[in-house]
């Protein structure tokens, strides 16, 4: 019988039969797995409240005879009660844990990844950050965490210091007039970027809204689609949804 008995993230769920779920948790030293959890549709099941998405929670389970293993006990190691009040912080958390569900390797186990993607759930549960640009700078930090840092600094073509004046993230980031395409960048967004990845991070967490920063949730969206292959549903649901503002 293989046991599991780990703490995660939970990343989404769906219904099963009547009664059960099938959560998808991202795990410290397992990497993804998927639990059933049964009967925990059902009004009187005191295990539905920790397993919703962003939780961090203690789980111990059991593999079935298929790919899922069966949760016996559940524990919130964390409630983020202040995240949950706010919708911009909801969306910026189901946001962070779409990036990390869209990992194409399930039985990725990464340290790391793991302790700043709780990190980024502790920011988001902390008033005194805001969370306009949490998503984006944790995009930004798993295109570096993978080797694909967007360039910011020089033109990601030719090395050219600049100015630079466009985003292209099949290019590899900003560009300078003679190799301009994709999307027009600002000063004032390219001068953000700058301060995300240069170690000014939290200094532009604790600001309101940035000059840029819709730009640059933009920007960093799409370089982490453009390496993962994929749209971010909740991503673009805050761009839509003027949780951010967007350049024309």
């Amino acid at each position: 019988m293989i046991e599991l008995a780990d703490e995660g993230v939970v990343l989404r769920t769906y219904p099963s039969g009547e009664a059960d779920r099938v959560v998808v948790l991202w795990t410290r030293t397992s990497g993804k797995v998927r639990l059933l959890a049964r009967g925990v549709r059902r009004p009187q099941s005191r295990m539905g409240g920790a397993l919703e998405p962003l939780a961090h929670v203690r789980v111990d389970a059991v593999r079935s005879r298929g790919a899922l293993f069966v949760t016996r006990h559940v524990a919130h190691l964390a409630r983020f009660e202040h995240l949950r009040t706010d919708y911009d912080r909801i969306l910026a958390g189901l946001s962070v844990i779409e990036a990390i569900d869209a990992i194409p390797v399930d039985d990725l186990v990464d340290n790391e990844l793991y302790e700043t993607l709780l990190r980024v759930l502790v920011t988001l549960d902390d008033p005194t950050y805001y969370p306009t640009l949490v998503a984006p700078a944790f995009f930004a930090r798993l295109l570096v965490h993978d080797g694909v840092a967007p360039e910011v600094n020089e033109c990601a073509r030719c090395a050219s210091p600049g100015p630079l004046v466009a985003f292209h993230a099949p290019s590899g980031g900003a560009l300078c007039r003679d190799c301009r395409t994709g999307r027009v960048i600002t000063p004032e967004a390219l001068g953000l970027a700058q301060r995300m990845l240069g170690g000014d991070l939290a200094g532009v967490l604790r600001e309101a809204r940035p000059a840029g920063s819709g730009e640059i949730t933009a920007v960093f969206t799409e370089a982490l689609e453009e390496h993962l292959g994929r749209r971010l549903k909740s991503a673009r649901t805050a761009l839509e949804a003027g949780t951010t503002r967007t350049v024309p």
